[in-house]
């Protein structure tokens, strides 16, 4: 999959469920099953699956406590 943020296709995997209540709160959309997380360590950049730049500026998933 395509990730914006780095710029090359880069692994994605969908988020896990306390990713999703952190982007509802963040977003305010009641479903975000849609949405996928980039691989790569430092970039995490949030996209869905058809649409490479969902979000200006762009959102990433913080790292797990």
């Amino acid at each position: 999959m395509y990730c914006a943020t780095c710029d090359s296709d880069e692994q994605h995997r969908p988020l896990t469920a306390d990713e999703k209540t952190w982007l509802r709160a963040r977003t305010g959309r009641r479903s975000v099953d849609e949405f996928f997380v980039c691989k790569v360590p430092d970039c995490r950049n949030v996209r869905s699956g058809f649409n490479k730049h969902p979000f200006a500026p762009v959102i990433r998933v913080p790292l797990p406590d």
